[in-house]
């Protein structure tokens, strides 16, 4: 398994779907060599808890055992993003 990056997102909130938009922007760059997915925190509160998600959006990266590489609250920038993968990418 990949690299994966989560976005735990609400419902209504810009700062989500600015950062969904970000992401969106990065996926094509990286390919198969990182799974994105997301989760609404109010449809999956269980797993938000589990993550100790306190704001939205937080996106969670984690290596392939899903050990938690980095976490960042707020809306990120593409190259914020990429930087960050490429760290752990090697």
């Amino acid at each position: 398994m990949p690299l994966s990056v989560h976005l735990y997102s609400s419902s209504f909130c810009g700062a989500c779907t600015q950062t969904r938009s970000v992401l969106e922007q990065v996926q094509p760059l990286v390919g198969e060599r990182v799974e994105f997915s997301e989760s609404n925190v109010a449809s999956s509160p269980d797993d938000a808890e589990r993550a100790n998600i306190v704001a939205t959006p937080t996106v969670v990266v984690r290596d392939e055992s899903g050990a938690e590489l980095a976490r960042a609250s707020g809306v990120p920038t593409a190259d914020q993003v990429l930087t960050l993968l490429a760290r752990h990418l090697g």
